[in-house]
């Protein structure tokens, strides 16, 4: 049986916030990239944000090979002993193009309807053509993120030792003035070592609201010039990964009190406020996670379940997001281990479906409600929507009641349709439609409630089927609107046929009469 569904009654309906955002960040010098039809796949849903690991530094003479490719003979004794950082070369800027890794990676992650958190490590020493490159990079790519060198008041990367610190806080505001004024539509993240207890065993006492934070005179401005302030606390981290293993003979692990560590952050984003004249900006943690080479998998999890349930109870909205670092890891820093046989294959870890589980609740779901329709709207078609972000969108929304729980559910496109990029929401669960597919099948929303153990009652019989389309080839288009930088607009030519069956097309029978076997074959 088929269902128009340009047939049914159809609304406009705005994608908004969620209370609070949990993004996910995909490859580092630990792991590699994964692709996006995976990870929505295994989780059921996008993420507001993708944060990906990149570094710039184009004045060096092996750039732009990465790291542990251009310096394979060298011996390190640490991660960050290489001239440079070893994350994915940035390829783009003034020397580069725009068809490399990066780029591919971030319109992958804009075609599913996600935003990009851009974090890169830059040499402080480029000039400030490089930085207006960068800018024009990036214009395209609609509301972003941006963390240009983070953990600014560490030791351990390349750019703090390539200048004095005042430089480097110097550069991060140079930078961001450089790069909103080509790309204003980019919130630019400081991230910083924030209050930080000194060593407790060794008597020091703990840091209260009064407590300076971490080079608190050099950095105080870089506050005033972000858009976004983040602290990464790891609840553990073996930091010494690759080069020793975490046991009692080694020393270069930590484990923190979650109720502690979510205090820290708290009274780092107190002591931001106060140095930024008293005026709030968002708080977030962009990098998060228990390091289950010191916790193992079963401590990760509760530890992970500790601080969410801290944040619940938290009646004060000051902590806007944190990125879970990260999907897929070759130690095990992810909600997949990479398998050391392939590094395409991600071996499950216990935290995934505990993660997915975080992600699809009431705190962290997004909020979709009616859309406002004006006098003026009403003469636009429904079909027209808006992308702006997982934050801020709007699509249009079919709801129908199916007689029982179906064997075959599946949206058809025309030829027309096929050409569209989709990202259609059937009541919790997410499926993306590339452009040339003329084919979704809706039934993975069952197997869903299957495997949680839910019972599929009449709520379930009621289809919600939601349509949004962000940008085809992953760029916003200057297609005449004023605010294309923020919003990409598409009007769907139809929507497409749905079809529902609730038998088997050849169910089982005995089939003896007409010479039939019990499997119903012949």
């Amino acid at each position: 049986m088929y269902l128009s569904l340009q047939e049914q009654p159809i609304k406009k309906v705005h994608l908004g916030k969620a209370r609070f955002t949990l993004d996910l960040s995909d490859g580092s010098e630990r792991g590699e990239y994964v692709n996006q039809d995976y990870i929505l796949n295994k989780l059921g849903r996008p993420h507001r944000g993708i944060n990906l690991m990149f570094c710039y530094y184009p004045l060096d003479k092996s750039w732009p090979k990465r790291a542990r490719n251009a310096f394979s003979e060298q011996v390190i004794e640490f991660q960050w002993d290489y001239p440079y950082d070893d994350y994915f070369p940035y390829t783009g800027g003034l020397e580069g193009d725009r068809t490399g890794e990066p780029f591919q990676m971030m319109r992958d992650i804009r075609k599913h309807g996600q935003e990009v958190i851009l974090t890169m490590t830059i040499d402080p020493n480029i000039s400030d053509e490089q930085l207006r490159a960068i800018g024009e990079d990036l214009k395209p790519f609609g509301r972003m993120q941006l963390r240009i060198n983070h953990e600014a008041t560490g030791n351990w990367f390349s750019f703090t030792k390539r200048a004095e610190t005042q430089k480097i806080a110097d550069f991060f505001c140079h930078a961001c003035n450089i790069i909103k004024e080509i790309a204003p539509q980019i919130d630019i993240i400081i991230c910083i070592g924030g209050i930080e207890d000194p060593e407790p065993l060794r008597g020091f006492p703990l840091c209260t609201s009064e407590s300076p934070m971490v080079m608190e005179e050099i950095f105080k401005e870089t506050l005033h010039s972000a858009d976004i302030w983040s602290v990464d606390k790891y609840m553990a981290l073996h930091w010494g990964w690759p080069c020793d293993v975490a046991d009692k003979t080694t020393n270069q692990y930590k484990r923190c009190n979650v109720s502690r560590n979510y205090e820290l952050t708290y009274l780092s984003y107190k002591r931001f406020k106060l140095l930024n004249d008293g005026i709030a900006k968002p708080m977030v943690m962009s990098e998060f996670n228990a390091d289950g080479d010191v916790v193992g998998p079963y401590d990760q999890i509760d530890m992970m379940k500790e601080f969410f349930a801290l944040r619940e109870q938290d009646t004060e909205d000051w902590l806007t997001a944190i990125t879970f670092y990260q999907f897929r890891d070759r130690g095990r820093l992810g909600l997949e281990i990479e398998d050391p046989n392939n590094p395409s294959v991600g071996i499950e870890q216990p935290i995934l479906k505990e993660y997915k589980k975080l992600l699809n609740s009431p705190l962290c779901l997004p909020e979709i409600s009616e859309a406002a329709v004006s006098e003026a709207d009403k003469a636009v078609s429904p079909l027209c929507l808006r992308w702006g972000s997982f934050e801020d969108a709007t699509g249009t929304q079919v709801t129908l009641t199916l007689a029982k729980t179906p064997v075959f559910l599946e949206l058809y496109f025309d030829e027309e349709g096929a050409k569209d990029n989709l990202m259609i929401q059937c009541n919790e669960r997410w499926f993306y439609k590339a452009p040339g597919v003329s084919f979704v099948d809706l039934m993975p929303l069952y197997f869903d409630y299957k495997n949680s153990g839910n019972t599929l009652g009449n709520d379930q019989r009621n289809l919600t089927l939601t349509f949004f389309a962000p940008p085809e080839n992953g760029e916003n288009v200057d297609d005449g609107h004023s605010d294309w930088m923020l919003n990409y607009y598409k009007t769907l030519p139809s929507l497409p046929k749905l079809r529902v069956e609730y038998e088997p097309v050849l169910p089982i029978t005995t089939g003896k009469e007409d010479g039939m076997n019990d499997l119903g074959a012949v």
